[in-house]
């Protein structure tokens, strides 16, 4: 256990600051996130130090697309999630306090990733804001061994924790998980607009992409998917976006979503945002990326892996139109 940051006292409780939940904290009481906990009148940390899950994962799998293709990168997840959403993907650890943990430290994670010729480290597999202490400390120590550093990241943050990493933050994909707020709060336990404050202000920082987990019925109607690429392409119409289909877990059990669905959601995303791809289902096409301006590939992929790279100083080498991403 480590004691946490962004907390405050607040006579016998202890009022957590890292997210907007804003837990207050009697003796003994954890977060909703399970893993921040007040132990003698101090906010703690229970996960400090502490993997479930360790892999050298394709960039592609995170998903990042624009983001070096082709590199492998250190990937690790630990236990608990700010969120508690009732599709959850990964819910063996997000969703519990305590599975299968063993201790690492930040100076042997970095002498793993340059063993293993990765990129960096990406924070992945469950929520990394709620091991903020453990993740900025090894991202400080992988920026200086000039590593990269990712967040695979639900985004429920508040700005001043998020200020203080985003400096050693080098990519983000950020799950936008629908465009209503009841969706948010009714589904995933959670509200929308800390989620929209933080992909605003990654941009202005860091690489991203966003991901958009699509559920039958629940979050897939013309209007929404429509508002949701609108919204995206304020910001920038640059920002790739990855749609993957929903398969029933944890608590929901509709049905899974179809291709069609899949493909009627790229369709309506494509007309409004430049790269749009579909992850975990297979669309002809879904996962190449062409360049908005003559049409050509300039990335062709089988999967994860990268089958042709048609760019050159961040630029399409058939008509030199720039390209978003880092390469």
């Amino acid at each position: 256990m480590k004691e946490a940051l962004h907390w405050e006292k607040k006579g016998k409780t202890v009022h957590c600051l890292l997210c907007p939940h804003s837990c207050l904290l009697q003796e003994q009481m954890s977060g909703v996130c399970k893993v921040r906990k007040n132990i003698d009148g101090k906010l703690v940390s229970l996960i400090y130090g502490e993997v479930t899950s360790i892999a050298l994962d394709p960039v592609e799998k995170k998903p990042l697309y624009h983001f070096y293709p082709g590199s492998r990168i250190l990937s690790l997840g630990t236990n608990g999630c700010s969120f508690s959403c009732e599709f959850c993907q990964n819910w063996e650890i997000s969703q519990i306090a305590n599975t299968g943990r063993r201790r690492v430290t930040s100076a042997s994670l970095v002498e793993k990733a340059i063993k293993e010729e990765s990129i960096g480290i990406a924070y992945t597999y469950n929520e990394p804001f709620i091991w903020f202490e453990f993740v900025l400390e090894t991202a400080k120590k992988v920026r200086k061994a000039g590593l990269k550093n990712v967040l695979v990241t639900n985004g429920y943050v508040n700005p001043k924790p998020l200020e203080e990493i985003l400096p050693y933050i080098d990519a983000m994909n950020i799950d936008l998980k629908s465009f209503k707020e009841s969706f948010y709060k009714n589904t995933c336990h959670g509200s929308l607009e800390p989620v929209k404050n933080t992909i605003v202000q990654s941009y202005k920082h860091c690489h991203i992409e966003i991901t958009n987990l699509l559920i039958p019925g629940e979050n897939d109607s013309t209007e929404e998917l429509a508002e949701l690429a609108g919204w995206i392409a304020g910001i920038s119409t640059d920002i790739p976006l990855h749609v993957s289909a929903y398969f029933p877990q944890f608590k929901m059990k509709n049905p899974a979503t179809t291709a069609a669905g899949v493909e009627k959601a790229r369709i309506i995303y494509s007309k409004i945002l430049k790269y749009v791809y579909t992850g975990n289902i297979d669309i002809p096409g879904g996962n190449k990326t062409v360049c908005s301006k003559c049409g050509n590939i300039i990335i062709g992929r089988d999967g994860y892996n990268i089958t042709g790279m048609e760019i050159v100083d961040g630029k399409c080498a058939f008509c030199g139109e720039g390209i978003f991403g880092r390469f």
